[in-house]
C-alpha cells in the first residue's frame, strides 16, 4: 500500500531516498583530502605540515565560492514545484554563468593568497612548497564552482546518484595522479606535496568533465536539458542567485572557518593537547556529514512543496526531517559514549593523547543533537530561500559567541585548558540552534498566516 504523497511515511521515504547517495558524496569529497594527508605523510613531516597549511588556506575560500551555488538548489526545487520547468534550464545555465565568474575570482585569490602566509606565522621552511600548493590548486577552482553549479540542479531535479558515483571515481583517480606528481614521471618533476594541488586540480575538472556529459547525455534530464537553447548572462538572474547564495556561502565559511581558527587557539598549549583537539575535530567532522546530507535533502523537499504552495506538505517534511536529525543524533551519540576508545585508537596510539581525547569526545556528544537540529533548521530555511536571516545568525553564534568565549576559558582562564574551546562550540552551537528554530517558527507561521487554506 503506498502512502499518499505529502504524509509523513511518503516524505520520511524520500528524504532517506535522497540522504543517502548525498551522504555517500560529502564521504567520497572529504576522502580526497584523506588521501592527500596520508599520501604527504609519506613523503616527510614537511610535506604534511605543507599540505595542512595550504589545504586551511584553500578549504574556506573553496567552500565559501562554492557554497554560493548550492542557492541553485532551492531555486530549481521551486521551479520543479510549481511545475514551470521552462525555467529550470535557465535557472541552470544562469547558475553556471556565476560559477564560471566566482571561479575566476576564487582562482585569482588563492594564486596571491601565498603573499599573505609571512603575515599568517607560516614558518619560513614551509612557505615554498605551501605556496606551490596553493598556485597549482587554484586552477582547479573554476571546475569546482561550475561542478557545486550542475551538482545543485542534478540534485534538486532528485537525482543525486551521478554525483555520487562521480565522487567515487574520483577517489579511484586521485591516487595515480598525487603519485605521478608528487614522485614524478617522465617529463613531470616530483613535486612533494605540492603535486596534490596540481592533482587535485586535474581532479575537479574530470569530475566537471564527467557530470556534465552524464547530464547531457542521460534521458531523465532532456525535458530540463541545461546545454540545449543557452541563454546569455542575464544580471537579473544572477543578482537573485548571488543575492540568495552568499549568505550560504558566508554560513559556511563562518562555520568551517571557527572550527579552523580553534586550532590556532588551542595550539600554545602543547602538542598533547592540540594533537587530540584536531583528532576530536576529525571525529566530529565526519558524524556532522550525517545531519548535513539529511539537510540538503530537506532543503530539496522543502524547496519543491514552497515552490507548489503545498505548506502541509512542506511542514511533514520539516517534521520527518527533525524526526530523522534527533534519531541519527542519539545514535552517534551512543557511537561517541561506546566507542571512544576504539575511535581514537584509529588515530593515535598516544596514551597521553588519548586521555586528552577521550574527555574531548565526550564534549562532542554534548553538541551532537544541538549541531543537528540547527542544519536541518537551516536546511527547511534554505528551502523556504530564507538564507540571509541564518547567516546572521551564524555569525552572531559562532564568532561573537563561541570564539570570544572559546578564547577566554582556553587562553585566560587557567584550570579549563583545551576544553575551554569545546566549551565554546557547545554554547554557540545551541545559540544557533535556538535561533535557528525561533527563525523557522516565524517562517512558517507567516505562511500559514498569509494562506490559511493551505
Amino acid at each position: 500500500m503506498h502512502s499518499p504523497i505529502g504524509s509523513k511515511r511518503y516524505e520520511l521515504k524520500k528524504l532517506l531516498h535522497l540522504m543517502w547517495p548525498i551522504l555517500i558524496t560529502q564521504f567520497a569529497q572529504a576522502g580526497l583530502g584523506l588521501i592527500d594527508t596520508i599520501m604527504a605523510g609519506r613523503l616527510s613531516a614537511a610535506d604534511l605540515a605543507a599540505i595542512a597549511v595550504g589545504v586551511g588556506v584553500w578549504m574556506p575560500i573553496m567552500l565559501l565560492f562554492s557554497g554560493i551555488m548550492i542557492a541553485a538548489t532551492p531555486l530549481v526545487a521551486e521551479a520543479k514545484g510549481a511545475k514551470n520547468e521552462s525555467q529550470i534550464p535557465v535557472i541552470a545555465q544562469q547558475s553556471l554563468w556565476l560559477a564560471l565568474i566566482l571561479g575566476i575570482a576564487g582562482l585569482c585569490t588563492l594564486q596571491v593568497m601565498p603573499m599573505f602566509l609571512p603575515m599568517m606565522g607560516v614558518p619560513t621552511s614551509l612557505i615554498p612548497k605551501a605556496s606551490l600548493f596553493l598556485h597549482a590548486i587554484a586552477f582547479g577552482m573554476p571546475a569546482v564552482t561550475l561542478y557545486a553549479a550542475l551538482r545543485s540542479y542534478s540534485e534538486a531535479l532528485g537525482y543525486p546518484r551521478p554525483v555520487t558515483v562521480i565522487s567515487l571515481l574520483a577517489l579511484l583517480a586521485i591516487v595515480p595522479l598525487n603519485a605521478i606528481f608528487m614522485y614524478g614521471l617522465g617529463p613531470i618533476p616530483a613535486l612533494g606535496s605540492a603535486g596534490c594541488g596540481f592533482a587535485t586540480a586535474i581532479v575537479q575538472w574530470l569530475m566537471l568533465a564527467a557530470l556534465a556529459r552524464y547530464i547531457y547525455k542521460a534521458a531523465q534530464y532532456q525535458s530540463v536539458q541545461v546545454f540545449k537553447a543557452w541563454t546569455p548572462i542575464q544580471t537579473a538572474w544572477l543578482k537573485r542567485i548571488f543575492m540568495l547564495g552568499f549568505p550560504i556561502g558566508l554560513a559556511i565559511f563562518f562555520e568551517v572557518s571557527l572550527f579552523s581558527t580553534a586550532a590556532i587557539v588551542v595550539s600554545p598549549l602543547g602538542e598533547t593537547m592540540l594533537a587530540a583537539h584536531q583528532i576530536g575535530i576529525s571525529v566530529t567532522s565526519q558524524l556532522f556529514m550525517i545531519p548535513m546530507s539529511l539537510a540538503i535533502a530537506v532543503t530539496i523537499r522543502t524547496g519543491m512543496y514552497y515552490g507548489e504552495k503545498n505548506w502541509h506538505a512542506m511542514y511533514n517534511v520539516q517534521k520527518m526531517g527533525f524526526l530523522s536529525a534527533t534519531l541519527f543524533a542519539l545514535i552517534t551519540m551512543l557511537v561517541l559514549g561506546l566507542l571512544r576508545p576504539q575511535i581514537l585508537a584509529i588515530y593515535t596510539l598516544d596514551p597521553a593523547v588519548i586521555d586528552v581525547g577521550m574527555s574531548l569526545l565526550l564534549f562532542a556528544l554534548a553538541y551532537q543533537m544541538m549541531d543537528a537540529w540547527q542544519i536541518t533548521a537551516a536546511g527547511c530555511l534554505r528551502g523556504m530561500q530564507d538564507t540571509r536571516g541564518p547567516m546572521w545568525i551564524t555569525l552572531i553564534a559562532y564568532w561573537f559567541i563561541a570564539f570570544p568565549c572559546g578564547v577566554y576559558l582556553t587562553r585566560v582562564r587557567d584550570d579549563i585548558g583545551v576544553y575551554g574551546v569545546w566549551v565554546g562550540l557547545i554554547v554557540g552551537l545551541s545559540v544557533a540552534c535556538v535561533l535557528l528554530l525561533m527563525r523557522l517558527k516565524q517562517n512558517n507561521k507567516r505562511l500559514t498566516l498569509s494562506h490559511p487554506s493551505n
